[in-house]
């Protein structure tokens, strides 16, 4: 295992402890990977988003992201980042620790 933190936000509510907790980790040197899904998806739409590029591997539940309407760009989020529930199940075997919103 390597040190990296995985974070999966499924709620629309709590972006503001996601950031202060990829912050944090991003300045102590690990690794973060957040996957957004379910209404958490709903989160990439906030201008404070943003915040959270380059600090951390982002990637959305493409059809989490499909089935709630949404479309266009996400900032920090290529094509090969809007993914599927492999992605959550990869993370939870990688990571050393797995924080859950």
């Amino acid at each position: 295992m390597s040190d990296k933190l995985g974070i999966v936000a499924g709620t629309d509510k709590h972006l503001d402890w996601v950031i202060k907790l990829a912050d944090a980790a991003h300045v102590k040197g690990k690794k973060v990977e957040i996957f957004f899904t379910g209404f958490g998806v709903n989160l990439t739409q906030r201008p404070e988003f943003e915040q959270l590029v380059g600090k951390a591997n982002l990637s959305v539940c493409d059809l989490s992201f499909r089935a709630l309407g949404l479309t266009g760009d996400v900032p920090g989020v290529g094509f090969k980042d809007f993914t599927t529930q492999a992605k959550n199940a990869e993370m939870l075997n990688e990571c050393d620790r797995y924080i859950v919103f």
